[in-house]
């Protein structure tokens, strides 16, 4: 399933052509790519469910005057899927503004939808990118990861 999400990114995201909305033509063409259809649906069921998030607002469920000391918890589950290299880079995105809570808990829930038993630091640096790429706004901290991202010199930053 991820490697599908990374097949339409990297494939999609600078590209002049405009993205497929027809699920039918994009599903056969993921056909033709080499993905087969039970992974092909559990990815758009991901990238529906990624466009729904922008949909949701999670503000309520903050503490009214956030202080920029707090920290989060995971849950056992999310720690299993997370380990402490990936938490560490995600306070890391927080502390240098790329990711908000609001963001962060969208990186969160899509990393826990993610169909893999294999889950690491480089894959989560995807998952932040395709979730800045989908929230209108994120333009600046998209960029910013990107940089992260593709001029990182040997090593993360943090």
């Amino acid at each position: 399933m991820f490697d599908i999400l990374m097949y339409l990114f990297e494939n999609f995201i600078h590209s002049e052509t405009e993205i497929r909305v027809d699920q039918d033509e994009l599903t056969e063409e993921l056909v033709r790519a080499g993905f087969h259809h039970d992974e092909i649906y559990k990815a758009l069921a991901w990238l529906e469910k990624l466009a729904a998030l922008q949909e949701t607002d999670i503000n309520p469920y903050f503490c009214k005057g956030i202080s920029t000391s707090l920290s989060r918890i995971y849950t056992h589950e999310e720690q299993m899927r997370l380990d402490v290299e990936c938490r560490g880079f995600l306070l890391f995105l927080e502390q240098v503004a790329v990711l908000d809570a609001s963001t962060r808990e969208m990186v969160i829930d899509r990393v826990m939808e993610i169909d893999s038993t294999e889950f690491c630091l480089e894959d989560l640096k995807w998952v932040v990118l395709m979730v800045l790429f989908n929230v209108p706004g994120k333009e600046k901290a998209y960029a910013q990861m990107e940089d992260l991202l593709f001029d990182e010199p040997d090593g993360v930053l943090h």
